[in-house]
Formats: C-alpha cells, structure tokens, sequence
C-alpha cells in the first residue's frame, strides 16, 4: 500500500492506562464516549466537549457496552451474560445463559445490537476445559437467550451491514471475520469474509473488535500488530492506521457530532499473557487514541438495545 493508504498516528487522545481497554461505544444524546478495562473491572465515562471522566468499578469484568433505547442508560455483556447497568457501579443480569461446570473457564467478550434491539454477543474458548466460543442472542421481545452458533475461539468484533441483511463476526484466534445472512434474528449461511493470514497479515497478530462505516467498509483492529484495517466489501485491505507507540489495538468506533470521529482503545502490552517487556517500545498501549476524519470517513450510529 502507498502512504496515501495509510495513516501514521503516534499521540493518544486520552491516558487511561487501560490493562485491557475494549469496547468503545458513542452516545449522541449526551456527546459522551464510553468504553472499559476488561481486566480491571472498570467502565468509563468521558463527556467529549468538558474532557470529565467518570469511572465505575464492578465486582466482575464487564466486557462490551450498548445503549438502551429511550435514553435509558447502558446495557453490558459483562463476565457471566447479558446485564444491564444501573449507575454507581452496579449491574443487574438479565441472563446468565454459562452452565455452573464452564463459568469458571469462561466469559463473554465482545457483542453488539441489531435494528431490533436484540443483544448478541459472545464468549471465549478454553481448550484445556474442552469449553469452546458461543455466540449468543438476548431477545427482549420475549427475554429469550439462546445459543446461536459454536465453536469459536475467542468470540470478537460485531456489526451488520448498513442494510441490515448481514451480520460480520470475529473469530479471533483462527484470524478470521465471518459473514452471516441474517433476517429478523436468524444467522445463516456462514462463510468467511476476511481471512487475516491468507491477506498476509502476521500470524501472530489477530482480528480484534471493529465497526462499520457507513459505506458498508469494515474497520477492524489489530492485536499485536499496532493496527487498524479497513476493509472494502470485496475484502480487500483499502486504507490501514499505524499506531507507531501502541502494540495491542483493540477495538474502534465513530462517534462525535458528525460521526466522522473514530476512536480507539488499546491494551497494556502485557495483557492476557503478553510480554510486559514490550510497554518499553509501545508506551501508549492501553491508551485511548482519537482520529478526525472529517470529510473523508463517516461511520454509522449503533443500534439500540430494547431491553
């Protein structure tokens, strides 16, 4: 790729320090940007015009975040299902779909929302325990919760097409972001849409969390490899961001007045096992970065929760 292609970015926008910083979600209604540290329990608040943060702390990891529809605050994955948030660091479970024998092998991870309002998300294998990846469906409608599709490795990045008929999904540790048909709730006909290694990506970096923009491309990130890919809806890599002080890209969104605005979380290069060593050469991991596209890239608001 040409420089054109690429952007270098060397400067976070917001020193949090995050062990596992993930999740980045917009809110419009109150021009806030919220995301979490999975590893250390916490929730993050920023009000983006007044820089104020606030920050909740909960019992246990809380994993991906969506709005609720009506202004009503935040629903979460967080380690055991699908939760509400409740203000002052509390979180009520709507479901709690992991059996007693892999609760403590597992938890659920990323997740998002459809034009409907239902939750999906999913959880992360433990191969030792024999307890793989399952994505999951919380349907409000009729408070259902129902395994939708397995195995996985480490269940990752969501989101649908613009016209809603398809929804992209990650499984990180093959590398791969996966398509599905998807009408009303029903996922079909699963093929893989980007395999990450056969474009020539390091083996040793991963498909992480990602959004889509409103052209239908897919931007996703990089862990281990200081990246975020935007691919075009052939799945061929059309524009890349470098992030020359950050190793463990995490996950990405757009947001601010225009959603020309993407904003990118990162993790501690010691996260998860990695190599603590490496903080010396990328000293921004765990930061959140802020990139101003304004009049080039545009994303789309995320759905709701109706829950």
């Amino acid at each position: 790729m040409t420089t054109q292609d690429t952007l270098f970015v060397d400067e976070p926008w917001l020193k949090v320090g995050c062990t596992l910083g993930e999740g980045p979600l917009y809110d419009a209604s109150t021009s806030t940007l919220h995301f979490v540290d999975i590893t250390e329990k916490k929730v993050f608040h920023v009000e983006l015009s007044s820089g104020e943060m606030e920050v909740e702390t909960f019992d246990e990891p809380v994993s991906c975040l969506v709005l609720r529809r009506g202004g009503r605050g935040l629903a979460c994955a967080a380690a055991q299902g699908f939760a509400l948030l409740e203000g002052g660091s509390t979180l009520r479970y709507l479901a709690k779909p992991l059996s007693e024998s892999e609760r403590p092998y597992t938890r659920f991870n990323d997740g998002g929302c459809d034009s409907q309002g239902r939750f999906f998300a999913g959880t992360i294998t433990s191969p030792e325990h024999n307890v793989p990846g399952r994505l999951y469906r919380y349907d409000p409608s009729d408070r259902s919760c129902e395994m939708v599709d397995s195995p996985f490795t480490d269940c990752n990045g969501l989101d649908w097409s613009a016209d809603g008929k398809t929804m992209y999904f990650t499984d990180s540790l093959v590398n791969k972001i996966f398509a599905y048909d998807y009408d009303s709730g029903q996922l079909s006909n699963r093929r893989v849409h980007i395999d990450a290694v056969a474009k020539g990506f390091a083996p040793d970096t991963f498909c992480d969390g990602l959004c889509v923009d409103e052209e239908g491309f897919i931007w996703s990130a990089r862990w281990g490899g200081s990246k975020i890919v935007r691919f075009a809806l052939d799945g061929r890599v059309d524009f890349e961001i470098v992030f020359r002080t950050a190793l463990n890209i995490t996950s990405c969104c757009f947001g601010g007045e225009n959603y020309d605005q993407l904003f990118v979380t990162s993790a501690h290069c010691g996260a998860i096992g990695g190599d603590a060593t490496r903080q010396a050469e990328y000293p921004d991991s765990g930061h959140v970065f802020r990139i101003d596209f304004a009049g080039r890239f545009k994303g789309l608001k995320k759905h709701q929760f109706a829950g």
